[in-house]
């Protein structure tokens, strides 16, 4: 019944990976910018954090029930 929108969510989810490797890109000190770079405050790094952990739970849990 509700396979459409939940495909659109896991399509969704599949985008937090790129889009916090973006934003390491952007703002990050991984490729050789000075670690006083600034631009996002602590609500995107909740945002980015939270993202990541919504997906790292589902894709967890995803692999332990279809390993049954």
């Amino acid at each position: 019944r509700g396979a459409d929108v939940i495909k659109r969510l896991l399509s969704n989810l599949g985008t937090i990976g790129n889009g916090l490797a973006e934003l390491r890109g952007l703002y990050g000190t991984g490729h050789g910018k000075h670690g006083s770079v600034s631009g996002l405050t602590s609500r995107h790094a909740k945002l980015a954090v939270g993202a990541a952990a919504t997906l790292s739970v589902f894709l967890f849990e995803t692999h332990t029930e279809t390993k049954k």
